[in-house]
């Protein structure tokens, strides 16, 4: 049938029952996808909340009296590093789907060697995890405009401040 149980050979390739094993287990990395997505969801939301508060928190610099301004000042470093660490989380989730989806890219170019019946599908489907990882990485750069955008606004607010 498949040799390594995977991939099929060159006589098979166009049989819809090997088409349809190859997209059964190129569907089980949609699970962890969707988990990195997620994932990706949540590290966002909360990159607008660091952001938010360091809007909150920058309003109140210029007002302040020393001892305000040194507490403001703390709070707004804290933001920084968790602005960093999103970013750290964002990269390796985004660098996470980007693999999945190589993966699965990679499994489809493989079955696609001998397989000309299949080609439109493969194509397709291919096309389709090409775009996904495009993307994510689309995705990633955002994010870390984002957060960057963060570090920055702090840096200005504390500078106005000191």
């Amino acid at each position: 049938m498949f040799p390594n149980g995977m991939f099929p050979n060159g006589s098979g390739a166009g049989d819809p029952e090997s088409i349809a094993h190859i997209i059964q287990v190129a569907l089980a990395p949609a699970f962890l996808l969707s988990a990195l997505a997620t994932l990706l969801n949540v590290f966002s939301t909360r990159l607008g909340r660091v952001a938010d508060k360091v809007d909150a928190l920058s309003a109140g610099l210029s007002g302040a009296d020393e001892e305000a301004r040194a507490t403001l000042q703390l709070r707004l470093a804290y933001l920084r590093r968790r602005s960093l660490l999103l970013d750290g989380a964002v990269v390796l989730a985004s660098l996470g789907g980007v693999m999945t989806g190589a993966a699965v890219l990679t499994l489809f170019v493989g079955a696609l060697r001998d397989a000309s019946a299949a080609s439109v599908l493969f194509a397709c489907f291919g096309l389709a995890l090409g775009c996904t990882i495009l993307a994510i990485l689309a995705f990633l750069a955002e994010i870390l405009l984002a957060g960057r955008g963060v570090r920055l606004e702090v840096e200005r607010k504390q500078d106005r401040a000191g």
